[in-house]
């Protein structure tokens, strides 16, 4: 379930680049509310108040209550700019929440029971392929993350979208198996798995150089049978 936060505004007079500055000098963040088929209205927020909620976390996720001049508006933040030096806010956007409405969120993906994850015993290690998945919500039942459980992963093995069981409501948007999470070997295994299978290959051949079984015929010909002489060539002995 979304959590919904309070939080004031003050509707700004004039739009513009020129207005914009003066809310900033103010100590203010220009914005503006729009969506649900109504006029867009410019606002500003606190500085300080919008940027503590932006670096907390999840803020393009949650759902407001946006005070507005004693109007509340039910809203979401769908971008908001930073300056490009200090990554200060400088401006944001929200969309109104009609009755009904659904929305594309990016929710992030948080990875459980690593620990227990025969590939991380052996050295491996989570690498997160996909950060977010992409999916279409009703704003009530947004979940802040999507758990993705690798206990069983060995390494090189893959978690997929098609693996997850997505909470109910939720629709992902991409028609592909995207890949979430791989178990990555740890430096030098690929070299240690050649070398395992060229000593397995090296025990089964067999020995070179074996010494021949127990009454088996010597090179060049066969043995005379009882170990008796061969007969000389051209018939018996004289009388």
């Amino acid at each position: 379930m979304a959590t919904v936060i309070e939080m004031k505004a003050t509707a700004r007079p004039r739009a513009g680049k020129g207005a914009a500055r003066a809310e900033r000098r103010a100590g203010r963040v220009p914005g503006v509310i729009y969506g649900d088929n109504k006029t867009p209205l410019p606002i500003s927020l606190d500085y300080n108040e919008l940027r503590q909620k932006i670096y907390a976390g999840h803020f393009l996720t949650t759902i407001y209550e946006l005070e507005v001049d004693g109007e509340k508006h039910r809203v979401i933040p769908r971008d908001y700019q930073l300056e490009p030096i200090r990554d200060n806010p400088i401006h944001v956007d929200f969309m109104r929440l009609g009755v009904g409405a659904k929305i594309r969120v990016s929710i992030p993906i948080h990875v459980r029971n690593a620990e227990g994850s025969p590939g991380i015993k052996r050295g491996g290690t989570v690498n997160i392929v996909t950060h977010a998945i992409d999916v279409v919500v009703a704003p009530e039942v947004i979940p802040p993350y999507i758990e993705v459980d690798v206990s069983d992963l060995d390494i090189n093995h893959s978690r997929h979208l098609s693996d997850v069981k997505l909470p109910e409501g939720l629709k992902p948007v991409s028609r592909t198996d995207v890949t979430l999470v791989t178990i990555v070997p740890p430096s030098g295994y690929a070299e240690e798995m050649r070398a395992a299978a060229q000593a397995a290959t090296a025990a089964a051949a067999p020995e070179a150089g074996a010494a021949p079984a127990a009454g088996a015929a010597p090179a060049g010909g066969a043995a005379p049978a009882g170990g008796a002489a061969a007969a000389p060539a051209g018939g018996g002995a004289k009388k």
